[in-house]
């Protein structure tokens, strides 16, 4: 990248920092943008978090995360889309344009049946979401979560799905690399998502891996082509922020300044 316009940074990439630190040390880094997870939302209102990155004169990019939609019983279903609306209030509250939806899974049903709670969910969602001008960004995770964390693990997959609702307008994809990144079919569904893109998540994937959760590594420490993704989502008509999502034991137990040094310089020379 040739400057830090469209840098945004999650609020759990840089997770020993609390919102008033994080919002402080973003805005003296000249870091415009933020992800912003729920948990740091927590202990004040919503108009106090929103004053906060006012102040700091950080906009903020997306609200994560929200979705979790299969359901063994009726009141888990219920409990999922009340959740999903809180998130979608949350969001408008503090000017998040989008919330970043993990779709969730339950191992007790087939992958089918997942998938289709998954279709039936976030449909149930688009008239509110529309209600509160914020979209559904569905992001699809890597295959190895399949299990319990998301039946969705493909751009092909969000594209299906959306042309099943039909709702161009309230839900778009969230491409995060560190899931999509060994797709064969990565390219041709990029360019068919096209506009649905809403979303682009940079990091790296570690070689070895020592945790699939918490050890993806900062851009241009592992085998992720970030450049190469950029540009093609890019080519696909997307023209929004770089969101660096980072979830890395390693990098939360170091210097959180010295680590904010490097996300700028990483993502200036691999993005």
């Amino acid at each position: 990248m040739e400057n830090l316009d469209r840098l945004a940074i999650h609020t759990m990439t840089t997770k020993p920092w609390d919102l008033p630190t994080a919002a402080k040390k973003y805005s003296e880094a000249g870091v415009p943008g933020v992800g912003l997870w729920r948990q740091w939302l927590d202990g004040r209102s919503l108009a106090e978090s929103k004053a906060i990155l006012d102040d700091h004169g950080l906009t903020p990019v997306s609200l994560v995360r929200s979705g979790f939609y299969p359901y063994l019983n009726e009141t888990e279903k219920q409990a999922a889309y009340d959740d999903n609306i809180k998130a979608l209030d949350e969001a408008a509250a503090v000017g998040a344009p989008q919330v970043v939806l993990v779709c969730g899974a339950k191992p007790e049903l087939s992958i089918e049946e997942n998938r289709k709670q998954i279709t039936t969910g976030i449909a149930s969602l688009t008239d509110y979401a529309k209600k509160v001008n914020v979209k559904l960004a569905i992001e699809p995770l890597h295959p190895m979560y399949a299990d319990c964390r998301s039946a969705v693990n493909t751009v092909g997959q969000c594209n299906d799905m959306m042309d099943e609702i039909g709702d161009e307008d309230n839900i778009g994809i969230a491409v995060d690399v560190y899931h999509v990144w060994w797709d064969p079919t990565l390219k041709a569904e990029l360019a068919r998502a096209g506009k649905r893109i809403c979303g682009f998540h940079a990091c790296d994937w570690m070689t070895p891996t020592n945790d699939f959760l918490e050890d993806r590594g900062l851009m241009g420490e592992g085998c992720i082509d970030n450049r190469g993704i950029r540009e093609l989502v890019e080519a696909a008509g997307f023209n929004g922020w770089v969101e660096v999502e980072i979830f890395s034991k390693r990098w939360w137990e170091r210097d959180q300044d010295e680590y904010l040094a490097a996300i700028k310089e990483a993502y200036l020379k691999h993005v």
